[in-house]
């Protein structure tokens, strides 16, 4: 197996982003993923490093969180439990009598139901990953909403994550995100090269 061996002092001058791999391989559980979730975020932050509680997808308003999860979802494409719970929500809809008789739009049902399946245990997965880069001193979290900015979710709050300390040296390195004519508050979309 392979033996992890931190970046020592005396090797030299490293860069921001060696160090801030060494960071993320330090506190996670899930060094990769947490990496790919810091790079989303700075994708789509404002230039003080913060993205969310909404971003602009395909001209409407989609929370960050929901953005996330959805973009990272590919991820798992092939995994056997993903193809597994395609055929467990299609059994489930169909013993219930819940699927339409129509092929077509009971495929539609099926597939919206397990894009929601993944979606909510994705949630977890990313409050995860966050929850370690918060930890690390990359992100700091708080819940933006219904009547004022405040550190606890609920009543209608949204999370907002900051990018902060190494973790800003992510920001910019595709080129600005896109922002609407609109409004400074809206967010651009993740650009696929």
């Amino acid at each position: 197996m392979f033996h992890y061996t931190p970046l020592s002092p005396h090797r030299g001058q490293t860069s921001d982003m060696a160090d801030l791999l060494d960071r993320v391989a330090q506190t996670s559980s899930r060094p990769r993923y947490a990496f790919m979730v810091l790079s989303l975020i700075a994708e789509i932050a404002r230039p003080d490093g913060s993205a969310g509680p909404f971003i602009l997808r395909a001209g409407r308003s989609t929370l960050l969180r929901d953005w996330l999860c959805d973009a990272l979802a590919p991820m798992g494409a092939r995994d056997p439990k993903r193809l597994m719970l395609a055929e467990k929500v299609r059994l489930e809809l169909l013993a219930s009598g819940k699927a339409p008789a129509e092929p077509q739009a009971a495929e539609a049902v099926i597939a919206a139901e397990v894009h929601e399946r993944i979606r909510k245990s994705g949630k977890t997965n990313l409050s995860r990953a966050v929850s370690e880069l918060v930890h690390a001193g990359l992100i700091r979290r708080h819940y933006q909403g219904f009547r004022v900015d405040h550190q606890n979710r609920g009543a209608g709050r949204h999370a907002v994550y900051t990018l902060v300390g190494g973790a800003r040296c992510l920001m910019g390195r595709s080129g600005p995100a896109p922002q609407s004519p609109r409004s400074e508050a809206l967010q651009g979309e993740l650009r696929l090269n």
